[in-house]
């Protein structure tokens, strides 16, 4: 199962990922029943969760959602830290995953705007280097695992810095490598898949994030706010949702 799942992740377009792999995923979920390990987010059981990365993690992926352990993680830090599930507010979700979507969407106190450059699955066509919003229109942006793609990282930033309105708050999560460098390494003359792989941890990736990556975020004029929710939890918690060993949640306020 890990040999296939990075072996889709490798040489399948992410669009048709999005489109086909949930229904192929429900089926494997059969195989997978138990009571070990549960998903916060579809409250789902399982005996475990599936593999997923292109270098593959044991325990990551719900079959039933798709939800991976940052995605756990966040899902319990909106319960628990915030009044996303109960105020009024505009969300923009920017690569919108899927495990969120259709909850979001049930939501009565959003309206929820998911735009992505190529997804299927996503109502509005957007380059987040130009995003077609007025300023000060949206009260929360989600953006997680973007920015290490785009070539102009802090130009995106800047954008939904000026779409947010005075007050609201935004999700921005990142892929690290361990040990992180000291500060966030780019080179855009590097081009080649492979060689991008091996600068940056995967070959559509254009930079790898280090250490500054919170005072990059507050150099774009924003609030930072390094949530560590993780370190609050229980072993026992960490464990039974598979959660990551270690995720700073990254919160930024206009």
């Amino acid at each position: 199962m890990k040999f296939l799942i990075s072996f889709f992740l490798r040489k399948i377009p992410r669009r048709y990922l999005q489109l086909f792999s949930h229904v192929a995923l429900r089926i494997v979920a059969i195989f997978y029943r138990g009571n070990q390990v549960v998903c916060p987010v579809c409250e789902s059981q399982f005996r475990k969760f599936l593999p997923y990365g292109r270098k593959s993690r044991s325990n990551a992926l719900c079959p039933k959602c798709l939800s991976l352990e940052r995605h756990r993680l966040i899902w319990i830090y909106l319960k628990r830290k915030t009044d996303f599930f109960t105020k009024k507010a505009t969300m923009l979700h920017v690569a919108p995953e899927l495990c969120f979507m259709s909850r979001f969407e049930a939501l009565e106190n959003l309206e929820y705007i998911t735009a992505d450059i190529e997804s299927p699955l996503a109502k509005v066509k957007m380059d987040i280097h130009q995003i077609p919003f007025e300023e000060n229109s949206v009260d929360i942006i989600f953006c997680n695992h973007v920015l290490e793609h785009v070539d102009d990282d802090l130009k995106a930033l800047s954008e939904m810095r000026r779409v947010l309105r005075p007050g609201g708050w935004a999700i921005l999560q990142v892929p690290f490598f361990y040990p992180l460098p000291k500060t966030t390494y780019e080179d855009k003359s590097i081009t080649d898949p492979k060689e991008r792989e091996k600068e940056f941890g995967q070959d559509d990736h254009v930079r790898m994030y280090g250490e500054d990556y919170g005072s990059r975020l507050a150099s774009s004029g924003f609030q930072v706010v390094e949530e560590r929710l993780i370190d609050e939890l229980s072993e026992e918690e960490k464990k039974r949702y598979a959660l990551p060993a270690k995720e700073i949640i990254f919160k930024v306020i206009k």
